[in-house]
């Protein structure tokens, strides 16, 4: 069994450590300006101009079963969407507020039908609740505010009610633990307490959100949840943002091991956002998720679609690659974790490594293709087998040197050294897996 273990977290992740890959979806009526999900940020649209996006959001081609069979053709075994994002729109039937699809020309509830799809398909299911909300009238005017730079900011703030907030919080996060079924994963974002603006010296945490209250509520409905970090107080599971960590990320005060998941995007934008330029290539897409499970993460990697409910073909190309890919490599994937410390140091140049839980097959995913061999000191008399993952070929192991007619005293030698006969042309994989069955 894997040696690494984890600081313990009030929710059950054990099926979130073997599934270690997600779809994360960022849609709402951003979609329409199409310039990124923080455009009334951005720009500090008004209420006013940002209404017009309410009164034309008509996703006519939203299909949530076409946008779960392209996750699951990828290989993401759960999926978290945003129900509500930072401008208060929410995709379902609130009883607690007008800003909803129901009263848009969609005109229906559109979580429902994600839920209803993503679970037909044996995916599990994740809601994603904003803290932020900048359309609510309750919520205070502060660094990240639309409005945090009109003249009368201060004087727009009077009378809005941080606890009245809170309330309407719980009130919308008990409709979506109430209504829609198991829910797998409540994705809270964001808290900001600590990054206060020149003209706001204020940022939000957990004594506004009430976040003790909201995680006690949520986890009262759904005893088997699983919820991240970002109410501002240690839950399940950590989430770095948009950068990919180089080790296994560890608790800040015990040096623990933690449950974690970075989340990204296929270009630099998590709303769709109609000319972003940084789509990332297909062999950046691959490495990610090998890199992220290789130091004991989950990859929870983003589609934002477009206004009328699609996935456009940058999107579904991206996603393809990951199918491409996960259709003959996933072993790699699922139950496996970061290599074992004994292993480590035998990981050549230009590769990674991922471990089963079990410790029985260890994957060795080569970025760079080398010529004919590979070589793993410290492994001689520890593999029983090795084969091509991608169509289960043998590759051919020798110990103690590496066998070559050619003269010279350069040829590696070393009683523990294990080598690998590889073919000269590499394979038609974008990253060829080596499975290696451990004695």
């Amino acid at each position: 069994m894997s040696s690494y273990k984890t600081r313990k977290t009030p929710g059950d992740t054990t099926w979130f450590a073997h599934d270690r890959f997600g779809m994360f979806i960022h849609w709402g009526i951003y979609a329409l300006p199409a310039r990124n999900e923080w455009i009334k940020n951005m720009e500090c649209i008004t209420e006013e101009k940002y209404q017009r996006y309410f009164e034309n959001f008509n996703p006519d081609l939203y299909d949530p079963h076409e946008w779960a069979r392209e996750a699951k053709a990828a290989g993401m075994k759960y999926a978290v969407l945003t129900t509500k994002h930072h401008d208060g729109f929410c995709l379902f039937d609130s009883k607690y507020t007008h800003y909803k699809s129901t009263n848009t020309p969609a005109a229906r509830d559109l979580v429902k039908e994600y839920v209803d799809a993503f679970r037909a398909m044996g995916i599990k299911v994740g809601f994603y609740y904003s803290l932020i909300d900048w359309h609510h009238q309750d919520f205070t005017i502060d660094k990240y505010h639309p409005r945090r730079n009109d003249h009368d900011a201060d004087t727009q703030n009077i009378g809005r009610d941080m606890t009245r907030y809170a309330q309407y919080m719980r009130d919308q996060v008990a409709e979506l633990l109430t209504g829609y079924g198991k829910i797998d994963i409540l994705w809270l974002d964001f808290s900001y307490h600590d990054t206060p603006g020149d003209r706001w010296p204020k940022g939000k945490g957990k004594e506004d959100w009430e976040s003790e209250k909201l995680i006690a509520l949520a986890r009262s409905l759904q005893p088997d949840i699983i919820i991240d970090n970002r109410a501002d107080i240690e839950q399940d599971l950590w989430t770095p943002e948009q950068y990919q960590p180089a080790q296994w990320i560890q608790h800040g005060e015990t040096g623990e091991y933690v449950t974690w998941e970075a989340c990204q995007t296929f270009s630099g934008s998590w709303g769709y956002y109609r000319d972003e330029l940084t789509w990332k290539s297909p062999e950046m897409l691959i490495r990610m998720l090998i890199n992220t499970v290789a130091i004991g993460g989950n990859l929870l990697m983003n589609v934002g679609p477009t206004a009328r409910g699609y996935l456009d073909n940058r999107a579904k190309e991206a996603l393809a690659v990951y199918a491409n890919w996960m259709k003959y490599n996933s072993r790699s994937i699922y139950g496996c974790t970061m290599a074992e410390p004994d292993i480590q140091p035998s990981l050549p140049d230009d590769c990674r490594y991922t471990q089963s839980a079990d410790g029985k097959r260890l994957y060795l995913h080569m970025y760079a293709w080398p010529f004919m061999h590979i070589q793993l000191p410290g492994m001689a008399g520890r593999v029983a087998y090795a084969q091509m993952l991608h169509d289960g070929s043998e590759i051919k192991i020798t110990e103690g040197e590496l066998k070559h007619y050619g003269e010279g005293e350069g040829l590696p030698k070393g009683s523990d050294l294990l080598v690998m006969l590889l073919p000269v042309v590499k394979p038609d994989v974008l990253v060829p897996v080596i499975e290696i069955f451990l004695a």
